[in-house]
């Protein structure tokens, strides 16, 4: 039997042979933060996007729409209630569409959805909003009835849509510049595909020899 001694002796043997083993192998325990690893635990908030001109217009759009329809739900009273009903739907509809967009866009969580063309659905969600934000806000200064709460809900109403025509501007301009390089990219695979077929048929050493 060991004693304490040949136990103790064994004991540090043992880590200092691990200790050498484990400096030696390649599989290294990972030093990657938890917060860096993909999943739902690594979102990170883009703040250079929210820095930039596109964040604070998607900010001011989310803010304006947001005081547009508190405005017009402090209404009870309305005859006729037509235009007060359709601009409360406007500035709800943009409300929702544009926050969710602003979130995927902080998260970067559009990135990890290649198949949607993601500037071309913020083109279409700020036009389609800059269009109707305009009709509503005409619509309920034509039929207001001079109230505090409706007064306000017509100037953010044409605020909100004055900020969604600027963004439109912008991803207009955005979305020409990715079909551009998209247009160019796929042009010179195209021609790079021509280029390796043509040296394929080229080389003699693959073509076939009749007898």
């Amino acid at each position: 039997m060991r004693n304490g001694d040949d136990l103790e002796g064994f004991d540090g043997e043992a880590s200092s042979a691990s200790m050498i083993s484990a400096a030696s192998s390649p599989y290294q325990p990972t030093t990657e933060p938890v917060s860096q690893r993909r999943g739902l635990g690594g979102l990170r908030c883009d703040l250079d996007y929210l820095r930039g001109t596109l964040g604070r217009l998607k900010l001011a759009e989310v803010l304006l729409a947001l005081t547009a329809f508190i405005c017009i739900e402090t209404i009870m009273e309305c005859s006729p209630c037509e235009g007060l009903y359709f601009f409360e739907f406007v500035s709800c509809s943009a409300l929702v569409v544009t926050g969710a967009l602003l979130l995927l866009f902080s998260l970067n969580l559009h990135t990890r959805i290649p198949q949607i063309n993601w500037n071309l659905t913020d083109l279409v969600n700020t036009g389609v909003s800059t269009f109707f934000f305009f009709i509503a806000s005409v619509v309920l200064a034509a039929l207001n009835h001079k109230t505090g709460a409706e007064i306000a809900a017509v100037v953010f109403g044409f605020l909100a849509m004055a900020v969604y025509a600027v963004n439109t501007f912008l991803a207009v301009k955005k979305w020409r510049v990715s079909s551009r390089q998209q247009s160019s990219r796929q042009s010179s695979d195209y021609i790079r595909a021509r280029t390796e077929s043509r040296e394929v048929v080229h080389r003699p050493e693959i073509l076939r020899l009749d007898a």
